[in-house]
């Protein structure tokens, strides 16, 4: 049965803490919604303009180093 409980007994916590966390968890309000919807896409757009730039200034001095043939 040793073999039977060290095969079980980790699944069994797994259950009991996945259980847990189910309960726990709950469905975000409209309000709630709205501010992590316009949070994550305000770090979209920052880090598009990041890479746009980074992308803008790279190109030239790529060209430069490499040469043009």
């Amino acid at each position: 049965m040793d073999a039977l409980d060290q095969v079980f007994d980790p699944l069994r916590d797994f259950a009991k803490d996945s259980i847990r966390l189910v309960k726990r968890c709950h469905k975000p309000d409209r309000k709630e919604f709205s501010k992590v919807a316009f949070r994550t896409a305000v770090g979209f757009v920052v880090m598009g303009f990041v890479g746009f730039f980074v992308k803008l200034i790279f190109i030239p001095i790529n060209n430069i180093i490499v040469g043009s043939t």
